[in-house]
């Protein structure tokens, strides 16, 4: 029996580890070829060598890298089917703690990142619907710091936020246009991932074991939480699912907070 995206080509930002990589693993293992993009180009090769994949040095501020890296997809390839915009960063700082140049630094990782990775990767995701097919599909990483408020994190939450509007307009863009390309976000709520370990106080240690099953209202969620999500978005079975923002977060968006 065939994968949900057997056959596609992905490609997906900051796939070097924690939620990047994991979304690597889901895709590779229904079937999609993956290109595993990461300024952290020699651990980005270890991963794509344990999914056999491919691997690529990406800086996604850079605009000249993301040129190179869609051109080297398209020689390769002949196209993209997926675009996971994952890679991202998060300082704690309150607007009266923020740096300016902290702020540009989300803006530049974020929206930057985000807005280059569709604009160079649309041109060779359009009209990849062959054979019946859900098309190619676009998945952007947002976060429930877009849909709630959190004092300590200005400036993620500004790039999140805007990476929100962003794909919505995008997916407007792409339909009107004929271009047979879905656009969506995530927002995930607290994943267990070495970025939140760290920021968390817990640099060095181990990553916490999240079990199998239902999780209490306080829990940290798993990578393979994230990733069978942007599973889902990217495969056929999402065809009929365009400009919305999903957020992975064990209903933290949805409780009341007095």
């Amino acid at each position: 029996m065939a994968g949900r995206v057997e056959g596609k080509i992905a490609l997906v930002t900051g796939g070097a580890m924690g939620l990047g990589k994991a979304d690597c693993e889901r895709l590779a293992g229904e079937g999609a070829r993956v290109i595993v993009t990461d300024r952290e180009v020699e651990q980005a090769h270890i991963v794509a060598d344990e999914i056999g994949g491919d691997a690529m040095a990406l800086d996604v501020t850079d605009e000249q890298q993301w040129k190179d890296v869609m051109h080297a997809v398209e020689e390769r390839h002949g196209g993209l089917d997926i675009l996971v915009n994952n890679a991202g960063n998060v300082i704690f700082e309150s607007v009266e703690d923020c740096s300016a140049a902290n702020f540009r630094l989300h803006l530049d990782i974020h929206v930057m990142g985000t807005f280059l990775g569709c604009k160079y990767g649309i041109p060779i995701m359009k009209n990849r619907a062959n054979g019946g097919g859900g098309g190619s599909s676009i998945i952007n990483m947002a976060s429930t710091a877009a849909l709630m408020g959190y004092g300590n994190i200005v400036a993620y939450t500004a790039a999140k936020g805007a990476i929100r509007a962003m794909t919505r307009s995008i997916a407007m863009d792409c339909q009107d246009k004929g271009y047979g390309i879905r656009c969506n976000a995530i927002a995930p709520g607290g994943i267990e991932t070495p970025m939140v370990r760290d920021v968390s106080g817990r640099g060095g240690e181990p990553l916490m074991d999240i079990p199998d099953g239902p999780l209490p209202s306080d829990a940290l969620g798993a990578p393979k939480d994230v990733a069978n999500a942007v599973l889902y978005l990217a495969s056929d079975d999402a065809r009929f699912i365009n400009g919305i923002v999903i957020p992975v977060d064990n209903g933290l968006d949805a409780r009341p907070h007095h």
